[in-house]
């Protein structure tokens, strides 16, 4: 008897459940460190309970960044988990993958010197916009203080831009002249940038792939309208893309589109390989279109191989996973591979577009044909509808869409759209249960009215 009682003791003992565990019958800590160690298992658990709360990354259609990830990807991104790029010297073979990619951009965007391609990875494609900022306010200051001129008051020409823009403005102290929507615009125009260029332009900056709307600003015809400035007024104002959708898409589905380095005025290009290069997140590239167009201030030089390496990107603790799967990305996909995914998204992009004209009381501002795959519109009449669009986000949210509604930029601000991204795994079955989803709750709304209708804050990153 003694030794069936110590038998079925130490049974009970070494059984333990996960939601046995001390730790899961109690709040699990919110602002200050637990005193003792708690099992791993039971953590794991735990932590991925609370991340169920989070929306299916999925359906998530606001979002530009990926959020298909193949078995691959993860598995490198395992590898390389305890990596820093930075560390040249310790991870010489990671630092060559980096510049196989900036070389593979380099030939893509029509680079004139791609065996001395001169670029950098970035966590982002913000990063990376900033990078080519910085060059053009340097290369800017250089040249007025070699002509004797002033310094003070750069200023920064774009259409509606992204965020970063505006962050790389006010940081590095730089005007930024965003020009308004004209009435029936969709982005910035040749004909507006007299009005906004002077000598203490540094630059101007067109987006490839707008994240309002989904269009190409027109980079050859604002090219064309700077010769005439400078013809006119003896300014040669440079040009950065800001392709961080568009310089991935273009290069495959719009071959004909003259938007790159072919073009002499671009100077830098910079992209999100997070986002249409499919690589997974935490991951932009810049490019520059000449040695000469990075001023020396801006590099660094560390250690690498008993040598020098030049590194010029803001943040020197990053991690290596991600520009590796890019290199997977590139090697994997290839052109045909590249080219046949986003032929597939921007048929589903025209195909959801087409659908949705056949809604009444829907106004198609962008169909998904000829920029990048995605679709935005807004309501006809919403003062006399009875709803707004953040009425029918929330309502889609209901079953698991996020779908991103939010006011256009200055000039048309009165005016709310929603816009639908089409990304790699974004699947036409998925589009079709969108579509039923939306109108179901479009006809929800419009049979119970919104009393308190009011705008909210949507992401549209």
């Amino acid at each position: 008897m003694t030794l069936h009682r110590n038998k079925k003791k130490k049974d009970e003992e070494e059984f333990r459940d996960i939601y046995t565990n001390p730790i899961s019958e109690r709040q699990l800590p919110k602002n200050e460190l637990p005193e003792k160690i708690s099992d791993p298992a039971a953590i794991r658990q735990l932590i991925s309970d609370e991340l169920f709360m989070d929306g299916n990354a999925r359906q998530n259609l606001a979002t530009f960044c990926t959020t298909y990830i193949e078995d691959e990807v993860r598995e490198l991104m395992d590898l390389s988990i305890d990596k820093n790029m930075i560390d040249k010297d310790e991870y010489p073979q990671t630092a060559e993958i980096e510049q196989r990619c900036v070389n593979i951009l380099a030939n893509l965007w029509h680079s004139p010197e791609i065996k001395d391609s001169i670029g950098c990875s970035t966590t982002g494609s913000s990063e990376a916009a900033m990078l080519g900022g910085l060059a053009l306010k340097w290369r800017w200051r250089k040249k007025r203080e070699k002509e004797g001129k002033s310094t003070e008051k750069p200023n920064i020409v774009c259409g509606p831009v992204q965020i970063c823009w505006h962050k790389f403005a006010r940081y590095f102290d730089v005007e930024i002249r965003e020009i308004p929507l004209k009435k029936d615009a969709l982005g910035m125009e040749p004909d507006q940038l007299k009005q906004y260029c002077d000598e203490n332009t540094i630059g101007v900056v067109v987006t490839l792939g707008s994240t309002y709307i989904g269009i190409y600003e027109p980079v050859e015809a604002i090219a064309k309208a700077l010769d005439e400035i400078e013809e006119e007024k003896g300014i040669s104002i440079p040009i950065h893309v800001d392709g961080a959708s568009g310089a991935f898409i273009a290069p495959f589905i719009h071959r004909n589109l003259k938007w790159d380095f072919k073009i002499e005025r671009v100077k830098s290009i910079n992209a999100s390989g997070h986002k249409f290069g499919m690589a997974p997140l935490g991951v932009g590239w810049v490019i520059w279109r000449n040695a000469i167009d990075l001023p020396e201030e801006l590099i660094f030089n560390v250690d690498y191989l008993g040598g020098q390496m030049p590194t010029f990107a803001l943040n020197f603790s990053r991690p290596a996973g991600q520009i590796i799967s890019q290199y997977y990305k590139f090697l994997r996909l290839g052109r045909e591979g590249y080219t046949a995914i986003h032929e597939d998204c921007a048929k589903t992009a025209q195909y959801l577009g087409n659908e949705l004209k056949k809604i009444d009381i829907l106004d198609i501002l962008y169909d998904g044909h000829g920029g990048i795959p995605a679709v935005c519109y807004s309501l006809k009449d919403e003062k006399n509808s009875g709803f707004n669009l953040y009425d029918l986000s929330d309502r889609l949210r209901m079953h698991g869409w996020q779908i991103a509604s939010y006011p256009l930029p200055s000039n048309r601000e009165n005016q709310t759209v929603q816009r639908i991204l089409i990304r790699h795994g974004v699947s036409r079955d998925m589009v079709f249960l969108l579509l039923r989803d939306l109108k179901k709750e479009l006809e929800h709304l419009k049979n119970n009215p919104v009393a308190n209708s009011s705008e909210k804050i949507s992401f549209h990153h």
